[in-house]
């Protein structure tokens, strides 16, 4: 939830006033993977399901296609808009009062809460499987039929500011956020979802809710759904919480073109905070989401640093005890990605530990993979995939992220098809992507005990040359 604090619920016995549902033409329902159903309503709230044999709950999500990387479009002062808005729509509805909006989740023994990221906005609620039309009903509410009171968002910003603070007190919050400002510069990417201090200072009740207008309608929205549910059950209960705001053509919504973020001008920052520990993170452009090269580029950063048998975690940690947390990750946007390794460890050790990254970045680069550690890669990759769709809720993300990343395609949302595209990358194929990425211009941003760059041990200055 971009470090924000779990949604704390508050009670209100609430009485619903009964509504008929109006009658609709029926939509066209797809069936893109075993278990999974697609429906695109009047309005273009797109609904997808996934049945889970066995599963006692319903996991439901409501994404919305907004992050921060669109808050520039409304120009100055709306930075940090979505993730106040996570905040701010759970202070009450037309029909709802925050209080009311807690009480009616817990007395089901639910879970209600918020994310947002630099592309997306997900709220949402795990209940069990009978309650799942409670809780379509509410999410819908907090997100379209939100107050906004002014005297909320006070109350809000004062809660965000404190957010920011104690991100601010943690070293690898601030690490990231200064790799992606070193990374994409100027670029909307490049600003921490969060907001500053600044800017949620400065932001008005009426500059929210121009961006809740402008971004927060049916037609920027999936509903995602997994668990012991009826696909004919979800639309139901959709089509009468939502009522007339399912009315209106189903106009589909992109992202207007951004200019790509360019190459950093500077390619080492240092934030001076006198932590015990140094952190570092290093890494490159990498793939946009829908590069058709992402299984390749999932087995890279898993044999670079994905686990216990990774390159970096033998070298750094295993046999040199240069570190105690070491791994590389991988993200991926519209038009652009990132490859990053994270290293944390005693200030003194940051050079040894850099030279060791750096050694094995070129060797990729140079030399590429093995055939043993392709076949382990992909068999971790496989085993991550599946045994982290146990659970509906982990289940209700994979069908929210796939539907806006992908746009409901079948190959993006059937589980088998993934695997497929696991199993079928070539040791060639990494390397070849290896040596593109890891070739070029790095950049890297440290957060510890240094002074400035000057200050840096000459390893990690080499890093990024």
């Amino acid at each position: 939830m971009t470090g924000a604090q779990p949604r704390r619920r508050t009670p209100v016995a609430h009485a619903t006033q009964e509504r008929v549902a109006p009658e609709r033409p029926a939509a066209e329902t797809q069936h893109p993977a075993p278990g999974v159903a697609r429906t695109v309503l009047p309005g273009g709230l797109r609904v997808v399901t996934e049945h889970v044999a066995g599963a006692r709950s319903a996991s439901v999500g409501l994404w919305v296609e907004v992050g921060s990387r669109d808050e520039p479009a409304l120009g100055a002062g709306t930075h940090g808009a979505a993730h106040f808005l996570e905040h701010l729509l759970f202070k009450g509805t037309r029909r709802r009062s925050a209080r009311a909006i807690a009480e009616e989740i817990d007395a089901v023994g639910g879970d209600l809460n918020a994310f947002t990221g630099k592309e997306h906005t997900c709220f949402y609620a795990h209940v069990l499987d009978r309650d799942m039309p409670l809780a379509v009903d509410v999410l819908g509410d907090v997100v379209l039929d939100a107050v906004m009171a002014a005297a909320d968002v006070e109350l809000e910003r004062d809660v965000v500011l404190s957010e920011i603070a104690g991100r601010d007190e943690d070293p690898e919050d601030l690490l990231a956020d200064d790799f992606d400002a070193l990374l994409f510069g100027a670029h909307p990417l490049g600003l921490p979802v969060i907001g500053t201090e600044e800017t949620v200072t400065g932001m008005t009740r009426d500059r929210l809710a121009d961006f809740h207008d402008r971004h927060y309608g049916p037609a920027r929205s999936v509903l995602a759904v997994a668990g012991n549910v009826a696909h004919a059950d979800v639309l139901a209960a959709v089509t009468e919480a939502y009522g007339s705001r399912l009315d209106g053509p189903a106009t589909a919504w992109h992202r207007g073109a951004q200019t790509a973020p360019g190459a950093p001008a500077d390619r080492l920052s240092v934030r001076d905070e006198d932590t015990e520990q140094a952190h570092l993170m290093l890494g490159v452009p990498s793939l946009a989401r829908p590069d058709e090269r992402w299984p390749a580029l999932q087995v890279l950063s898993t044999v670079l640093g994905g686990g216990m048998s990774s390159r970096l975690f033998q070298q750094v940690r295993e046999q040199r005890g240069l570190a105690y947390s070491v791994y590389s990750s991988t993200t991926g946007y519209a038009d652009t990605g990132t490859l990053a390794v994270y290293v944390g460890c005693a200030p003194e050790r940051l050079g040894a530990a850099a030279a060791v990254v750096s050694g094995e970045l070129g060797d990729l680069a140079a030399h590429g993979i093995t055939a043993a550690e392709l076949a382990r890669a992909q068999g971790q990759l496989r085993g991550e995939l599946v045994l982290g769709l146990e659970d509906t809720s982990s289940r209700m993300t994979r069908l929210g992220r796939r539907e806006l990343d992908h746009g409901g395609l079948d190959r993006a949302t059937d589980l088998a098809t993934t695997l497929e595209r696991i199993d079928a990358v070539g040791a060639d194929d990494v390397a070849s992507l290896a040596s593109e990425l890891l070739a070029g211009p790095r950049a890297a941003a440290v957060v510890g005990p240094y002074g400035d760059v000057d200050e840096l041990p000459g390893e990690v200055q080499e890093m990024i040359t």
